[in-house]
């Protein structure tokens, strides 16, 4: 059996199985399935295709959505949000902030592929969503955070890059 006959067969009994798992999750359908195919190619690239694909798909799709339902029910909201700075009126203290703003803004115009865009999203002042922010760029909202953490990890190299590195103190 090749893997696009494996592929072909498993499409339709994915999408049932990730209907029947979907009302106890609190996620989206596409999320789900993208989660499941990756865990086949990570498969296939392993231990070559399961014996009974069938089997190994139902059970796939039942643990990634039991895990799913964990971590749902681990996260928690802030309690409050944070109190105001006093800082925020002292005029040196604005004037700095603008800086690393501007300083912030300038690195982000310079990140390769999509990071821009998505970076400047998740930067907006309308507070988009993940949804929001997937739908605004064309992709799902499952590849939002693994690109999110590529495009934060380019940011921090190029703004360490503009920083002094910090003075050490001691033998060094």
């Amino acid at each position: 059996m090749t893997y696009d006959t494996v592929i072909a067969t498993l499409r339709p009994l994915l999408a049932a199985e990730v209907r029947a798992e979907l009302p106890a999750s609190a996620d989206e359908a596409g999320d789900l399935e993208q989660t499941v195919w990756l865990r086949l190619l990570e498969r296939l690239g392993a231990d070559g295709p399961p014996p009974d694909p069938a089997a190994w798909l139902t059970a796939t799709v039942r643990s990634e959505a039991r895990r799913r339902r964990g971590t749902t029910r681990r996260e928690m909201p802030y309690a409050t949000e944070p109190a105001a700075d006093t800082t925020e009126t002292d005029p040196e203290h604005r004037t700095l902030a603008r800086e690393r703003t501007r300083a912030l803004h300038a690195a982000v115009r310079r990140l390769p592929g999509r990071c821009p865009r998505l970076i400047g999203a998740l930067l907006s002042p309308k507070d988009l969503t993940y949804r929001e922010i997937a739908g605004e760029l064309g992709m799902s909202q499952g590849s939002l955070g693994p690109e999110r953490s590529r495009c934060l990890g380019c940011l921090r190299r190029i703004m360490a890059a503009e920083v002094a590195p910090p003075v050490r103190r001691g033998k060094g």
